[in-house]
Order: structure tokens, then C-alpha cells, then sequence
């Protein structure tokens, strides 16, 4: 079975008007992306995987190119409408700001539209991720069997505060609440060997490859830290949708020796990549597979 653990709630349910079509060029070096995307859109881009975790990031001052939310009522209802509409191949995660009034009141709403996960960007969010308020959110994660999804590293958000989102701020809160479920998205590019002793030295601490494979050394370096490292079982499939499809994610994935071929440098095994591409992701996150039996 294929999982996407990451792509973004879809801005609209009809087709996007095209006066209401943004893009913006800070997600990829090739092209713009375009962020306002339909229902239809989301459900093409995934085609490729069985179930695909589904979300937004809450944010209180968005930049509207992005296609970040700034209301977490908002983003959390229009993710559970979005997920009940295909509940046997989608999965949603809410967000929340944990150092915000109101943030246990819309966890619980959040619970009961469905979600059964947390997906924060502290960077984003601009809250220090190892505050009181933050480390008593992760620790009801924690109790309550709620997987985490962290953006983790780079962002071309100004405001966005990096330190943020370093790998170590993750091994922090790992150790302070070590049943945690954890996501680092992006194996924390630029910071994929952080990344990889973060994942190696935490049972379930796990990374995503989403957009890593836009960036052929970026990809290949990522893959071999976690091969030499012997982590290359944390890692998940994500494709970061609507910066990439899952289709493009395992392609690019099944691509990652092509910038090392005719040198000395050493490959990437097939059964790493193959192996993210199926990883059990739900399994590793302490999820039920939509549709299946309580």
C-alpha cells in the first residue's frame, strides 16, 4: 500500500475560477506553483498512492500566495469536509497554534469532525516549539495517540524563523515525550544529516521525503546519510501537494542515482527507495487504514 503522508487541503471544492488562480514562486526553482487547486485536483495529483494524509497549517498572519490558512476553524472543518467526501483513501490532520486562546476547544472540535492527527509549522505559527504552552501540547499528543507532522527546515517565508525548525528542536521534544508519533517533513532540508540521527536515535521518530527529490543533490545527499546512518527504514513518502504529485514524488525518488552516474560516488540501493515508496507508514504513525473496521 502507498501513502502520502503529506499534501495540503485543497483551497477550493469546484473547479478554481480563473480570476481566483494563484501562484507563488517561492516552493520550486523550476516553476511557479500554482496553490489554488480544487477537490479534483488533489484527487488527480494523488492518484498514485492508496491513502494520502491530508492538511492545512494555521496561520495568524498569512502571506496569501502561499496558500497557508490563518484561521484554524476554518482550515480544520474545510480538511474534514474534504476527507469525508473520500473516507476510504484520505486521512486529515488538523492545526492548531498551541500557545493561542481557544487552541484546547478547537482540538476537541477538531476530534470530533474526525481528524485524527496534528500537522504544525512552528516557524509559520511563530511560536517557540519548546515553550511550556507547546511541550503540554505535545505531551496531550502524546496520551492521546495523535501523530505529529512538523515542518521542519527551510522555508522562503521571511518571517518564518528558521532556528524554528531545525532537526534538534525535534530530538528535544522526542526525548521529553518518547512515544510521541513525530513526522519531520522534508528530512529537514538543508538539514537531512540532523535529521537522520534525529530519526535514527528515536524509536518513533520518523522523516518525509516531500519536495527533497526538486533538488537532485539535495535528494541524493538526503538518501545516503539515512543509508549510512542505517535509517533509511524512518523514512515516508510524501509528495507536499500542490508543490508535487505522488506520481512525481516516486519518480523523482526512482530517479535519485541519475546525478551520480559515471562517477565513482556510490548508488542508492533500489530496495531503499522501493521500500519508501511502500513503507507502512500508517503503521509507524499508529493509524487505521480508512475504512477499515474499528
Amino acid at each position: 500500500m502507498i501513502v502520502d503522508v503529506h499534501t495540503h487541503t485543497p483551497t477550493h471544492r469546484e473547479p478554481v475560477a480563473p480570476e481566483d488562480v494563484v501562484s507563488f514562486l517561492g516552493w520550486r526553482t523550476d516553476r511557479p506553483v500554482v496553490t489554488s487547486n480544487s477537490w479534483a485536483d488533489h484527487a488527480e495529483a494523488t492518484a498514485a498512492a492508496d491513502v494520502s494524509i491530508v492538511f492545512n497549517i494555521a496561520v495568524d498572519d498569512p502571506v496569501a500566495s502561499t496558500g497557508l490558512d490563518y484561521d484554524p476553524a476554518v482550515t480544520n472543518t474545510a480538511t474534514a469536509e474534504f476527507v469525508a467526501a473520500d473516507p476510504t483513501s484520505r486521512i486529515g490532520f488538523m492545526s492548531v497554534n498551541p500557545c493561542r486562546p481557544g487552541v484546547w476547544e478547537e482540538v476537541q472540535r477538531a476530534r470530533d469532525l474526525g481528524l485524527v492527527g496534528v500537522k504544525l509549522g512552528a516557524n509559520y505559527q511563530e511560536f517557540e516549539p519548546l515553550s511550556d504552552p507547546a511541550l503540554e501540547f505535545y505531551r496531550y499528543c502524546e496520551r492521546e495517540g495523535l501523530p505529529i507532522l512538523f515542518h521542519q527546515g527551510a522555508s522562503p517565508i521571511r518571517h518564518a524563523p528558521l532556528r524554528y525548525t531545525h532537526p534538534l528542536i525535534t530530538d528535544e521534544i522526542a526525548i521529553a515525550c518518547p512515544e510521541l508519533r513525530i513526522v519531520m517533513a522534508h528530512m529537514g532540508h538543508p538539514w537531512a544529516r540532523e535529521t537522520v540521527v534525529t530519526i535514527r536515535k528515536h524509536p518513533h521518530v520518523y522523516a518525509d521525503v516531500s519536495s527533497i527529490y526538486l533538488r537532485p543533490w539535495v535528494l541524493y545527499e538526503s538518501l545516503m546519510f539515512a543509508v549510512e546512518w542505517g535509517a533509511a527504514h524512518k523514512l515516508l513518502l510524501g509528495s507536499d501537494f500542490p508543490i508535487a504529485t505522488t506520481a512525481e514524488a516516486i519518480e523523482g525518488l526512482r530517479s535519485v542515482n541519475a546525478i551520480v552516474d559515471g562517477t565513482a560516488l556510490p548508488h542508492i540501493p533500489e530496495e531503499v527507495v522501493d521500500a519508501i515508496v511502500n513503507a507502512d507508514a500508517l503503521g509507524h504513525l499508529g493509524l487505521t487504514r480508512p475504512g477499515a473496521a474499528s
